[in-house]
């Protein structure tokens, strides 16, 4: 079981997660949505390492998580250059002898022998989850994975992030699609101002949906008249 306890994190004094508690059982898929702003990637950070945390605790099989046990596809990814595709992947497959490039790339179709620097925004977003996913971490984090796909790509990655699960890793997406979230989801977190307002299994996905709507149709209404008032 993964296990967040009491997560809190500061940044000049501002709170920016507040005493977060969360636990998620091994082979289940989390989604963490929320305004920009709300702490999804800081949560994200924090378990990974990336950001001090300021109190609470991150507990995996019941030790502190390592991470080692961790694989983290960022929403923004760095190569180096002049590296081809093959190269990169290669890096990964050295922790992982059973990762079958060849295998992956026919899902994935990417030019491996061409320059990285030389792929779209959607193709090093492929490029960089088939290194995650040749790390074979128990843990994976994915932040904003579906951003940059072509809408093939999008379908092809709801079908792969489930048939993880399956392999009994645990994972923890995050998205501003809702419904890349709810098809594949075994539960999702709502993050507001911090804390986690709301958590919501497929039984009520529905009720997150229509919660997101009121919000946004209550924003536009009062921009609407707003403007309208301004005009006259």
């Amino acid at each position: 079981m993964l296990q967040i306890k009491n997560l809190t994190v500061k940044f000049n004094k501002r709170i920016i997660l507040d005493n977060i508690q969360l636990e998620m059982s091994i082979g289940t898929i989390h989604g963490l949505v929320g305004l920009n702003g709300a702490g999804k990637t800081t949560m994200l950070n924090s378990i990974y390492g990336f950001t001090k945390i300021d109190s609470g605790e991150i507990i995996f099989n019941e030790k502190p998580i390592e991470r080692s046990a961790i694989a983290y596809l960022e929403s923004t990814h760095y190569f180096y250059p002049h590296l081809i595709g093959m190269d990169y992947l290669e890096l990964f497959k050295s922790n992982n002898k059973n990762f079958n490039i060849e295998l992956w790339n026919n899902l994935m179709k990417l030019p491996l022998e061409d320059l990285i620097s030389s792929y779209s925004s959607g193709m090093k977003k492929k490029l960089a989850l088939m290194g995650i996913i040749a790390l074979n971490r128990p843990v994976l984090l994915l932040d904003e994975p579906f951003n940059t796909l072509d809408l093939e790509s999008v379908e092809l990655l709801k079908k792969i992030i489930p048939s993880l699960k399956e392999e009994g890793k645990t994972i923890i997406v995050t998205s501003h699609i809702l419904e890349t979230l709810t098809e594949i989801c075994d539960e999702i977190h709502y993050l507001k101002d911090g804390k986690i307002a709301s958590s919501y299994t497929p039984s009520n996905f529905e009720k997150l949906t229509h919660q997101l709507r009121n919000l946004t149709d209550s924003v536009f209404n009062e921009w609407a008249k707003s403007g309208i008032t301004n005009a006259e």
